[in-house]
């Protein structure tokens, strides 16, 4: 019997993670086979019910449902647990564990823009989704002093607020109106800077127009595809140090898939296919729309997505 992986998410067609999974499979001679699952929220207990079935191994989950599928689990781990939002999924028996695996791989990011130099105490995070709390999750582990949340609705980055209230009692963690002021503020009072939000996917549209940006930030883009967006080419422009999105996609990437075979992820296989993938577009890989559509396919063209379902952000 063939072993099933899957994304669930809404879009997913333009995810590399599904080129990069199979890679590994296929280098360990695994059978099985990853599978990318449109799914709207109204969907979502369905997709999360048939990954009882014994062809299963987990799944991804990425935007929009990473914090939705939190209830449906039966259990959290504890990066899980603390974050809010779940982007991986395993089996045990007949029980799914949600793990979060967008943490681990954001400290491998955060570690390589910074390199050998001091680790910064203060952050700006753009979005408030599923990756935006495990970036948050990360910053307040690694002891920053300082995160300001930004995000269109207010509301959701105060939630994050909320929900890291008890972990984070010892520092400055706030949420703040998406205003150009109050952005040009805190970026000139801040060290580094991370978009987990989707703008940027577009090529030319940037979160923060470039004259906000001051000197010698370490400006972080969850977003991978593309490899360089606008935000990146705006901040190296202004002198700062930057990092997109695929390292760390490729990081929980590999946590994910020693989560769902038990074996070590073959990371060089996994970065050669995703190499390949970035130099000549996706694949043409099967998605299965769900039960209301029908089966789609992508060149290339499809849009692109944050970091994280392995999120994120897929």
């Amino acid at each position: 019997m063939t072993n099933r992986v899957v994304l669930i998410g809404h879009p997913v067609a333009h995810s590399f993670s599904a080129a990069m999974q199979q890679a590994a499979f296929d280098a360990l001679e695994i059978d099985a086979r990853y599978e990318l699952w449109d799914r709207r929220q109204i969907d979502l207990a369905e997709a999360i019910a048939e990954l009882r079935g014994d062809d299963f191994l987990g799944a991804n989950v990425t935007i929009p449902h990473k914090e939705h599928v939190v209830p449906m689990m039966d259990r959290l781990t504890d990066d899980a647990a603390v974050t809010g939002a779940v982007n991986v999924i395993s089996r045990e028996g007949m029980k799914l564990i949600g793990h979060n695996t967008d943490v681990t791989g954001f400290k491998a990011a955060l570690d390589k823009v910074v390199g050998k130099q001091k680790m910064p105490r203060h952050a700006v995070v753009l979005g408030a989704g599923g990756a935006g709390r495990a970036v948050v999750s990360a910053l307040i582990s690694e002891g920053f002093q300082r995160i300001v949340i930004f995000n269109r609705h207010l509301h959701r980055a105060e939630g994050i607020v909320r929900h890291f209230s008890k972990s984070a009692s010892h520092m400055d963690l706030r949420a703040m109106p998406w205003h150009e002021s109050v952005l040009e503020a805190e970026l000139s009072k801040t060290k580094v800077l991370v978009n987990a939000t989707s703008i940027g996917m577009v090529p030319g549209e940037t979160p923060i127009p470039a004259e906000l940006l001051p000197p010698d930030l370490f400006v972080i883009d969850l977003i991978y595809n593309p490899p360089v967006t606008q935000l990146l080419k705006d901040a190296a422009s202004a002198r700062c140090t930057t990092l997109g999105g695929e390292l760390m996609l490729l990081q929980q990437g590999a946590r994910a898939f020693e989560l769902w075979t038990g074996k070590p992820a073959p990371v060089e296989a996994m970065q050669a296919e995703l190499d390949r993938t970035r130099e000549h577009g996706l694949r043409r890989i099967a998605v299965d729309m769900g039960p209301a559509g029908a089966a789609a396919s992508t060149d290339g063209t499809a849009s692109s997505h944050a970091a994280g379902e392995p999120a994120p952000r897929g």
